[in-house]
């Protein structure tokens, strides 16, 4: 069994390395603190998102983190519809949105379609 981090203590660290990259980085919701979902929505500041789902790899017990609202970038509109969604389905989630207009996340697990 792995030891995961609390989601606070995650996303704290993330926005961290972010800040520490020049990458605006912002909590958009919180969740519960010690085992929420971290979503993460990529905003390129043109109307081009993403939202990262995190999942596990189940051979390798690795996360990874899947393109939940598809591999191609999608429009902002389509991306908070996306999260809203999932804060339905679970109401711990936390949203940590990056602004990037490189649309970079600065995770270290792999990221899938």
């Amino acid at each position: 069994m792995t030891t995961r981090l609390k989601a606070e203590i995650w996303v704290k660290a993330h926005l961290r390395t972010c800040n520490f990259m020049n990458i605006p980085a912002f909590v958009v919701r919180r969740g519960d603190n010690t085992a929420g979902i971290v979503l993460i929505k990529i905003n390129r500041l043109n109307d081009n998102c993403m939202v990262l789902t995190p999942t596990t790899d189940f051979q390798t017990g690795k996360r990874q983190w899947l393109k939940g609202t598809g591999p191609e970038w999608v429009s902002e509109e389509l991306a908070d519809s996306y999260i809203e969604k999932q804060i339905k389905f679970d109401s711990d989630l936390w949203v940590l949105e990056i602004e990037d207009p490189e649309g970079r996340h600065l995770l270290q697990d792999e990221v899938i379609d």
